[in-house]
């Protein structure tokens, strides 16, 4: 019984080390999409839910959507606005919820709002990302360790390949069994745990020399 579960284990981790995630190259604009998420005033200082680097984010976030407009690489923009009972943030018809100044969409551009951490539950992203023959996804925007990380998984088992621009990410300070964990090792752990299946980590400045 050791024996065969140790067979699956190994089995397991190959399968998983042998799935290759995309490689860093110029990004195909027929092919691939900039996905904006959550870029919105609450997250920014004097907002309900403030980050740590929102303001450093936002503007790399800034400069992704502006080269992507200029190489005509499709930009979509996520709006989460909340609906839930005991919510604090993001509220409707809040300044708190509006998509912040340096990311607002283009009337040409698409518009997801959502409910959920996760950008495809109860959206049409899924549906418009086949429709546009995408296979390629670009990804930025906050919180790394909830709707980042929500909307990576589930792309990446849709079967889209996955990049996220980490410095375009950002997070918070965190707490578990009344331990602080701060934001940068928030941010470093789960970009760290992307990276080992899910998707490639790189940077603004990467992804402005690729294209």
């Amino acid at each position: 019984m050791k024996k065969a579960i140790l067979n699956v284990g190994i089995g397991c981790l190959v399968t998983i080390c042998s799935i290759p995630v995309a490689s860093a190259q110029k990004y195909d604009p027929s092919n691939t999409a900039l996905i904006i998420i959550d870029i919105q005033n609450d997250y920014f200082p004097g907002g309900k839910m403030t980050l740590t680097n929102a303001e450093q984010a936002g503007k790399n976030a800034k400069l992704l959507i502006e080269k992507s407009r200029t190489i005509h690489l499709p930009v979509i923009h996520v709006q989460h606005i909340a609906l839930q009972e005991g919510a604090t943030f993001f509220l409707p018809g809040t300044k708190g919820s509006e998509i912040h100044q340096g990311a607002i969409p283009l009337k040409n551009e698409k518009l997801i709002v959502k409910h959920y951490p996760n950008s495809f539950r109860e959206t049409d992203l899924l549906d418009y990302i086949k429709h546009k023959n995408i296979k390629n996804l670009v990804f930025a925007g906050m919180m790394t360790h909830v709707c980042i990380d929500a909307t990576v998984k589930a792309a990446k088992d849709f079967g889209f390949n996955c990049t996220i621009i980490g410095d375009a990410t950002a997070t918070k300070d965190l707490e578990i069994n009344k331990e602080q964990v701060k934001a940068e090792e928030v941010q470093k752990a789960l970009l760290a745990a992307l990276s080992f299946y899910y998707a490639e980590i790189s940077s603004t400045k990467k992804f402005l020399g690729q294209n």
